[in-house]
């Protein structure tokens, strides 16, 4: 309650809001050609079907044949022949992001937290979310042009699940009042958090829907999960925890960069280098960042489609050559003569609260 000319007036609700733009890359494509409104338009790779490549994004007319984000892409063009197929422009979908985050912060008393290109959660106080919700969806689309869709919680789980009932261009409530009624029967992959290999395990348990999830037993789910994320999971079938927007400015945890081979490598050397040329590029966005590398990984998926990786910590270092030798280290685990069709390679950075207390680290070139 707060005082108001000396009587007492209620506080307004704090909620979180869950703003999910609607087929955003396809969305910003079609801005820039506004010819494809309403037609099939699939975006990956270099945008030719012929690479290997896979699906970033599809309009909703793609989808509705089956396209969907992480598809090859050949096969993506066999399930729509008559799509327009274009090439991923990361410049573009980041300076559009940028708008939208723009306007999502203008809205008055809000706290955004970006999620990623195309979404972000908003932290408000109102009586009215279904009315802040349509404000920035108005806000969002006279900025930028681009639709968007709101889920509306009282916790971060429930406004991210509530988005998906929204779309396209809607808004959703989900609070403890209905979580079950609507959730409850849903496979607990439609949660937030859960993907296909927990789902399984979960199955394991007899566990197959939100509901079942909500009321698991503790223990089972401790000795399956452990002690922290056991519970954890029970929390998130219930719709629980954290309804904190933080707007801490992101700070990445490292930088990686991969390839994927038109044609089969087995060569040793021809692997090694291109190694090496994935980790210049690496150590470049890594210097941008001014913080010193802590870890190092490799990503390798052998013919036809089995991917494995490779993780070692490092003593945290700025130093070229060490992180060279590092990587390749583990660019000799890969199995000899064993064909290769994908190679990445990733460095971890040392965190900024990780080098509280801790020594400061020799500087050196990149």
């Amino acid at each position: 309650m707060s005082v108001v000319g000396g009587t007492l007036e209620p506080m307004p609700t704090p909620w979180v809001l869950h703003v999910d733009l609607d087929q955003f890359i396809a969305a910003v494509e079609v801005l820039r050609r506004p010819e494809l409104a309403g037609k099939q338009v699939i975006v990956g790779g270099r945008g030719d079907p012929t690479e290997r490549a896979v699906v970033s994004t599809a309009s909703y007319e793609a989808r509705a044949l089956g396209v969907g984000s992480g598809m090859p892409l050949r096969i993506a063009a066999r399930k729509a022949p008559d799509a327009v197929i274009l090439p991923v422009d990361g410049p573009a979908y980041t300076a559009a992001s940028d708008e939208v985050m723009t306007a999502l912060r203008a809205h008055p008393g809000a706290v955004v937290q970006v999620l990623g290109w195309d979404e972000a959660f908003v932290g408000l106080e109102t009586d009215d979310p279904e009315a802040s919700a349509r404000a920035i969806q108005a806000a969002v689309l006279e900025r930028t042009a681009l639709h968007c869709s709101v889920g509306i919680g009282d916790t971060l789980v429930r406004a991210k699940n509530a988005t998906d009932f929204g779309k396209p261009r809607g808004t959703f409530r989900l609070t403890a009042e209905n979580w079950l009624e609507v959730m409850g029967d849903k496979p607990v992959i439609a949660l937030w958090g859960v993907g296909s290999k927990i789902s399984k395990r979960l199955a394991g348990l007899g566990i197959a829907t939100v509901d079942d999830l909500a009321r698991a037993d503790l223990d089972a789910l401790a000795a399956e999960f452990g002690p922290k994320m056991g519970p954890w999971y029970r929390q998130l079938g219930r719709g629980d925890g954290s309804a904190v927007v933080d707007d801490t400015p992101w700070v990445a945890r490292g930088h990686g960069r991969e390839t994927t081979f038109q044609v089969n490598v087995s060569d040793r050397g021809e692997i090694e280098q291109a190694a090496r040329d994935l980790l210049d590029q690496v150590l470049e966005d890594v210097a941008a960042e001014g913080r010193p590398v802590a870890g190092v990984g490799l990503k390798v998926r052998y013919a036809p489609f089995l991917t494995k990786t490779f993780t070692r910590k490092v003593a945290t270092t700025f130093d070229r050559d060490t992180v060279t030798a590092e990587v390749m280290a583990l660019v000799a685990k890969i199995e000899p003569d064993r064909p290769l069709r994908l190679l990445g390679v990733r460095a971890e950075m040392q965190m900024p609260d990780d080098a509280r207390g801790g020594h400061t680290p020799t500087r050196g070139g990149w």
